[in-house]
């Protein structure tokens, strides 16, 4: 299988490596609007590098994944599905509501797979959550609870580009819950708080957030997201029903303590994303290759990513207008 590859940043060149190693992928072409970086990566790798992103989408890939920065999304996918090639693109696929739906709109005309990189889902802790809650061992569920914290922020540039902490950040906390409980979010509530660096109130931002969820069945559920956790990142979820509660999460390198007297985190703590969902990013890209291959539809659709997005701007107007405000009313021309 012949995979290219389009932005070869961090988490470009993290996939880059993955796909390397994968037994499904014979030969990996990179591409990146910084030639250099592209072709440094490829050298490292023993990888293919293509300075002309038309010429390699028309060079019989059997799939591209694109990791190129959020603005490119769109158009990157669009031309990968015009060429007839199986796309994974991390999120988001648009930098808008408005964009997103044009897109799938779009894609839906060309009938080429799409698969989102939503990674929670391909990590073993989340779904053995959902296998429980599927098979009822939790009872009727009543509460959520999502907790997504990043050791430190991100930099003044990326922030007024990332759509603000419920698109770029709780987004993955809104797909993993739909996904985890099979249910719908039909309201949210939300706040934020700056008591950090000023960048983010100059890009209209929020350094903490606290989002409730209600669900179609009437569960409720809290996703707590957060740029300043020093201790490490620290990404969890709860699922507390009337049988018991399961979570994930909660392992040797968790950044947190228990006053219980349990012992400390360990001295390796997550320092990223990378660290804390290493399995995951490998088996979502094991699946693309499947998906690309013919042999299963995609785990993660742009329908899902478009789910995803709507909470997070029905959590975004929530938090600018001081009310709850229903999941179908961030839909229309909210982006």
């Amino acid at each position: 299988m012949r995979i290219g590859l389009i932005g070869t940043g961090r988490i470009g060149a993290f996939h880059a490596e993955a796909l390397t190693a994968l037994p499904a992928v014979d030969r990996l072409v990179l591409h990146d609007a910084v030639e250099q970086q592209a072709r440094e990566l490829a050298g490292k790798l023993g990888a293919e590098h293509a300075g002309d992103l038309d010429a390699m989408l028309a060079s019989g890939l059997d799939g591209v994944v694109i990791a190129a920065p959020t603005a490119a999304h769109a158009d990157l996918v669009r031309a990968a599905a015009a060429a007839g090639v199986p796309v994974f693109c991390e999120k988001p696929i648009a930098a808008t509501l408005a964009g997103t739906r044009v897109l799938l709109t779009d894609l839906a005309a060309c009938g080429v797979p799409l698969q989102v990189g939503f990674q929670r889902r391909f990590d073993a802790g989340y779904a053995a959550l959902r296998d429980a809650v599927a098979a009822g061992e939790l009872g009727r569920l009543h509460i959520v609870r999502a907790c997504t914290a990043d050791p430190a922020p991100p930099s003044a540039g990326y922030l007024r580009l990332s759509g603000g902490i419920f698109r770029d950040c709780a987004v993955h906390d809104f797909d993993i819950v739909r996904w985890v409980t099979g249910r719908e979010v039909v309201e949210v509530s939300a706040t934020g708080a700056n008591r950090g660096d000023a960048s983010f109130a100059a890009a209209d931002d929020v350094d903490t957030a606290v989002a409730v969820l209600t669900l179609d069945d009437g569960t409720l559920v809290s996703c707590t997201a957060t740029r300043y956790n020093g201790a490490g990142y620290d990404v969890r979820m709860e699922v507390a029903g009337s049988l018991g509660t399961l979570a994930t999460g909660f392992d040797a390198r968790t950044p947190l303590r228990t006053t219980a007297g349990g012992p400390p985190p360990g001295p390796a703590r997550h320092d990223g994303f990378l660290s804390r969902f290493r399995a995951a990013y490998v088996a979502e890209l094991t699946a693309f290759t499947e998906v690309a291959a013919g042999l299963r539809p995609s785990p993660c659709t742009g329908a899902d990513a478009l789910a995803a997005l709507l909470v997070a701007e029905a959590a975004d107007r929530s938090r600018r207008t001081g009310r709850p405000v229903r999941v179908e009313e961030a839909g229309p021309e909210a982006g």
